[in-house]
């Protein structure tokens, strides 16, 4: 089952997931495919970002985002991840991918996939940051004016020292290729 597949059956069994509240979660259920594999049987690091695309739509399409996204002329937009693999995700292998909105700073939002064996141990993990662009203002939004634009009053906790160390890494590797 490839990416278009896997997308299907995410938004065929959205419903049955209920609407997603920040501080929630998304889980998803995998087993790892012939075609999710590289030559050492193991998931494939590529993999690993796109099945964590996954995670952000249903989160997105839950929460009523995609909606509001194409109703205003906002397009939500990845800016960035940082990966740490820790245990292999071998051929056949069942696992979930966890993901969940974790806090937000002005136009920027942390992200977090974890990807859970079936024996309950974290495989990998992925932090990212992303925000929404709004294609009509020329502009990012910043992330209160979404949340409000979603019927929702969530306050962002503030962020934990680990996701301020990987925002600053992040900006750093982007002032980096800005000027590449």
């Amino acid at each position: 089952m490839y990416v278009w597949a896997r997308m299907a059956r995410m938004m065929a069994t959205a419903r049955s997931r209920g609407p997603y509240s920040i501080g929630g979660e998304s889980r998803l259920a995998f087993r790892c495919l012939p075609t999710d594999i590289d030559f050492n049987s193991h998931l494939n690091n590529a993999r690993y970002m796109m099945l964590a695309d996954l995670g952000r739509i249903d989160i997105f399409l839950r929460a009523g985002l995609i909606a509001l996204a194409r109703k205003n002329g906002w397009a939500p937009m990845i800016g960035g991840l940082q990966v740490a693999y820790v245990r292999e995700i071998r051929l056949w292998r069942r696992f979930e991918v966890v993901s969940s909105i974790e806090t937000w700073e002005g136009t920027s939002v942390i992200g977090k996939h974890r990807f859970v064996l079936d024996n309950g141990e974290t495989a990998a993990l992925i932090m990212t940051t992303g925000g929404v662009y709004d294609r009509r203002g020329r502009r990012f939004l910043e992330i209160d004016e979404v949340v409000a634009a979603l019927g929702r009053s969530a306050q962002p906790r503030p962020p934990t020292e680990a996701e301020r160390a990987f925002m600053a890494s992040h900006q750093n590797l982007r002032k980096l290729a800005k000027g590449a």
